[in-house]
């Protein structure tokens, strides 16, 4: 939301002579402290790629250009040569950019109709494909599968600027405000449901414009987000204007890593349309890591799996065929006690199962046929539990954390067994001796 009111050219130059400007997301003012080029030597260091937003809200086709410009063109022109003098000589060649941010959303600064939105996309896909033709661009989706125009917001979209972008956003969170661990567990199922509702509305739009690319997913924004919501309204309504307020600082339990981890398996079931997915966020605000400042930071509940996904699930996602016992919820049914994916890494010679056991009382056993995989054995059974669903870790310490298990699981004749303890995130890691 920051996005659709944000005036690049505040964040460039001389931190002291940056302007101070009313943030209007998050009623708060923004100092321009972090700026496109702070960010962007960060993700160096970190080791990561930047996909980078333009603002669709107020501004448009124009600025999203210059922006292009100062961050990819090499030298020679007014914004390229303005980074250089900002004394950033390499351009940044950021390769994935969003064209705005839930446009389809009333919240949104500048919030559009489909058609207008779309038309815009695609105008500005065009322009800023005209100065680097290797771009990948993401054409907002729907910012929820409660939202009143979907799916027809992704067909009008899509029928405007099918050709001219590379992937359609889409953004989920989900909490658990009435307390029903099973129901909460189960929204994963409405991910699932979320995703294949798109590619089967990009497919249609496909067909109707006889393309020959299939568009791709960009699932990014997703994770549990409700336990701070009363706080952030307070804040927002009775404190605004503050420099960066204490907003989001969402506090996970053991229950929210749980649908974190059957999130992560349903991505990676998805793997070969969603081609990117990005956890919003990454520290303190609904995050898998806290700090205090001038003190310690800590991992969240949530923080765990969401490494083990990145990284033991690596490799080629393997389309398994799942039979489990199922059960309904207040607003599910047939939801399995047993939820699943196997990744296939060729390169380290490791196959990797990821597994949740739903069921809240009693304890299942999978039974993973490894036929094809003549040779691998079991080299670690990692398991996320705890008692307590609403158990939390802190600074004083992390009462919710992995451990290693070696009375679970017997491999035979080429099939695993292996116990999964009530409400339990599992890791099965298989090794070729």
């Amino acid at each position: 939301n920051f996005v659709s009111n944000f005036y690049w050219e505040d964040s460039v130059g001389p931190v002291a002579q940056r302007p101070r400007r009313l943030e209007l997301a998050w009623r708060s003012t923004e100092p321009n402290l972090v700026g496109v080029n702070e960010f962007a030597s960060w993700a160096k260091k970190a080791d990561t790629d930047v996909m980078m937003a333009v603002n669709l809200g107020t501004r448009g086709i124009e600025a999203a250009c210059n922006l292009l410009e100062y961050c990819n063109h090499p030298s020679g022109t007014k914004y390229s040569d303005l980074r250089i003098s900002h004394g950033v000589k390499d351009p940044h060649n950021i390769k994935v950019w969003c064209l705005g941010n839930e446009m389809d959303g009333p919240w949104q600064t500048g919030h559009k109709t489909a058609t207008e939105y779309g038309r815009l996309a695609d105008e500005t896909a065009k322009a800023m494909k005209q100065i680097d033709p290797s771009l990948e661009l993401v054409v907002c989706g729907s910012s929820n599968t409660n939202m009143p125009t979907y799916p027809q917001w992704e067909a009008t979209v899509l029928e405007e600027a099918y050709d001219s972008v590379d992937f359609i956003s889409l953004h989920t969170y989900y909490g658990n405000r009435f307390h029903d661990t099973r129901n909460f567990l189960a929204q994963s199922d409405d991910m699932d449901r979320f995703i294949r509702t798109i590619i089967s509305t990009c497919d249609f739009v496909k067909a109707k414009k006889r393309a020959k690319k299939d568009m791709m997913l960009s699932f990014d924004e997703w994770n549990v987000w409700f336990h701070a919501n009363e706080s952030d309204d307070d804040q927002m309504k009775n404190r605004p204007w503050s420099v960066a307020p204490h907003l989001l600082e969402d506090h996970y339990d053991f229950e929210d890593a749980l649908l974190v981890g059957l999130m992560l398996i349903t991505l990676l079931k998805h793997s070969d349309r969603v081609r990117m997915a990005c956890l919003a966020q990454l520290v303190n605000v609904i995050a898998p890591i806290m700090t205090e400042e001038n003190g310690p930071a800590w991992r969240q509940t949530i923080f765990y799996p969401f490494l083990h996904a990145s990284k033991y699930g690596r490799g080629v996602a393997l389309n398994t065929a799942l039979r489990s016992s199922k059960h309904d919820t207040m607003d599910f049914t047939d939801v399995t006690d047993v939820d699943t994916v196997a990744v296939w890494n060729e390169e380290a010679e490791e196959v990797t199962v990821f597994a949740v056991n739903r069921d809240l009382e009693e304890a299942i056993t999978l039974e993973a046929d490894l036929g094809s995989f003549e040779g691998y054995q079991l080299c670690e059974h990692l398991v996320l539990e705890h008692p307590d669903f609403f158990a939390t870790n802190s600074a004083a310490g992390e009462t919710v954390a992995p451990k290693a298990v070696r009375d679970r699981d017997c491999l035979e004749d080429g099939c695993l067994k292996s116990q999964l303890a009530p409400a339990s995130w599992n890791v099965l890691r298989l090794k070729k001796q």
